[in-house]
């Protein structure tokens, strides 16, 4: 049986060290700000980089976080100032998480609680949106707002990328 640290190996040698995660619903206004953001990341694919789309954040998501450095959740929010925030997740507790669709603080939560260890640096990029009506397409504003968070994105993402061995 193989210990619990050549596990743990075997796993950060197979997944990329940097996962974003886009929440949103694409039918849904400004709601579809996670995903149009990392559409536009897949254009230009980031090295080390993976990109997961999802409606909501699920209890099964705890496991896309094993083995990575950074995680950053990128979702679109009437809350944020304009045009984005992105912050760091605290180490406070979250709260129990007894619902289907999860914050990112109860997936960390939930990570921690399953692994039995610290999870991932992780970051939420939250863009402002306006319009979350069904079948609506981005706001206009969302849009620009947009365009500002994929720069600060970028160079998180160009920060926290992996060393590359010269060529």
């Amino acid at each position: 049986m193989a210990n619990s640290s050549a596990a743990c190996s075997a796993i950060e040698a197979i997944v990329a060290p940097i996962l974003v995660i886009g929440i949103g619903n694409p039918s849904r206004g400004d709601d579809a700000l996670g995903p149009v953001c990392l559409e536009r990341l897949a254009a230009s694919p980031a090295p080390g980089v993976e990109l997961l789309t999802d409606f909501q954040l699920q209890i099964e998501h705890a496991l896309d976080l094993d083995g990575r450095a950074l995680v950053v959740f990128v979702d679109a929010s009437v809350a944020a100032p304009a045009p984005y925030s992105l912050a760091p997740i605290g180490e406070a507790p979250a709260e129990p998480a007894f619902s289907h669709a999860l914050s990112p603080a109860q997936l960390l939560d939930v990570y921690r609680r399953v692994q039995r260890r610290a999870p991932p640096r992780a970051m939420v990029l939250a863009i402002r949106g306006e319009a979350f009506e069904l079948g609506d397409g981005l706001s206009a504003r969302a849009s620009a707002n947009l365009e500002m968070a994929l720069a600060a994105l970028a160079a998180l993402l160009a920060e926290a990328a992996p060393a590359r061995a010269a060529v």
